[in-house]
């Protein structure tokens, strides 16, 4: 599960796993994404800072993903996962703008 409401600058950490249907050899996994609504910063757990639609290998097949929101409004991504056999695989994650005075109490 990955959280639905973010505030600006903060991180939202999406889990990843790759569950294959088959052990084939010599099997290379790489990642894309495109930012379709909003502003933000998509890295990779080894740090890598993703930039839009740019092919990066993955280095495992669990790993973690942390968005970085850099607007106050909604923000959605997709996020391609590849392999090079030519299959891939698109997940959509979004998020509704929530602004830090909307947690204050009112008296």
């Amino acid at each position: 599960p990955v959280q639905k409401k973010i505030v600006q600058g903060e991180v939202a950490e999406i889990r990843c796993q790759i569950v294959k249907e088959g052990n084939y050899h010599d099997t290379r996994y790489f990642i894309r994404y495109f930012q379709t609504d909003g502003k933000g910063e998509l890295r990779l757990d080894n740090g890598t800072v993703l930039k839009p639609n740019d092919l990066y290998p993955l280095e495992t097949e669990i790993f973690r993903l942390y968005y970085t929101s850099h607007s106050a409004d909604q923000q959605v991504i997709d996020v391609y996962i590849e392999d090079n056999h030519g299959q891939v695989v698109q997940k959509t994650f979004s998020w509704q703008a929530e602004r830090i005075d909307d947690e204050l109490p009112t008296n």
